[in-house]
């Protein structure tokens, strides 16, 4: 009789509650995919559920012993998971509550709209004169998260974006073209910068080390990342860690676009 009264007890709220904790785990998840994280996690939670039988079950030793380690272990995971915790508090600090369909539209008096200069087409231009000579060339867009941490691990630059600057830039006797190049408003703002590398295991093997500098300034920041392969020629674009898929240059252009924008 208990559990039929407290399945009449269960209302909307705790509907919401639910479906609100589903949805937190399955993002938990999603920013530990493909990272030795998840297997910690899967430890912990298997630690955890020990834990709740050994407490259900009556057993006091051992139910202090998990006890103990779930009071203590918060700190631990703190430092485990900083990259993660990092990326999920950047992920919902840049979110642009301003954009258009946003549900909260009719208050974006409340924030500062600024508009996106980059000259893109500029840059695919350069990026498609680059793939043709096979010239390597990884540029970062700045969005919303400064990238000032990045830009001063390179030479600083006040440089404006047209295309002829991006290709003598990443020229292969040029001394700026190691590293990658950060671009905020149509204006180079550093060279030669040292990006975060991306410990994804589930990266293809097909992708270098520009490609997983790419990734992981993107699944860092909110920012977004071209790369242009000394292999093959061949241009790719990144955004929250993942390598998004496109047609032709034309059409990467307007997804660009629309992403700065």
């Amino acid at each position: 009789m208990d559990i039929f009264k407290d399945l009449l007890d269960f209302s909307v709220i705790d509907i919401i509650d639910v479906v609100l904790v589903a949805l937190l785990l399955y993002y938990i998840y999603k920013l530990i995919k493909g990272t030795v994280a998840i297997n910690i996690f899967i430890g912990i939670i298997i630690i955890y559920l020990t834990w709740l039988l050994t407490d259900f079950l009556k057993m006091e030793l051992l139910s202090r012993i998990f006890g103990g380690f779930m009071k203590v272990g918060i700190i631990a995971l703190i430092v485990v998971f900083q990259p993660e915790i990092r990326k999920f508090l950047l992920m919902i600090g840049s979110t642009n509550f301003g954009k258009k369909g946003s549900l909260f539209k009719p208050f974006k008096f409340l924030k500062t709209e600024t508009i996106n200069e980059t000259d893109v087409d500029a840059i695919i231009m350069a990026c498609n004169k680059m793939g043709s000579t096979k010239t390597g060339a990884l540029i970062v867009l700045e969005r919303n998260n400064s990238l000032d941490f990045l830009t001063n691990t390179g030479d600083l630059m006040n440089i404006k974006v047209t295309q002829p600057i991006i290709e003598s830039i990443f020229f292969k006797n040029s001394p700026l073209h190691d590293g990658a190049i950060i671009i905020e408003n149509n204006i180079v703002k550093a060279t030669r910068v040292i990006l975060p590398v991306s410990n994804d295991t589930n990266l293809p093997q097909r992708f270098g080390l520009r490609h997983r500098a790419a990734v992981g300034v993107t699944e860092r920041t909110d920012a977004l990342a071209i790369v242009v392969s000394e292999e093959t020629g061949q241009v790719a674009y990144f955004k929250d860690g993942e390598f998004i898929m496109f047609n032709d240059t034309q059409e990467l252009a307007e997804i660009i676009k629309k992403d700065l924008g």
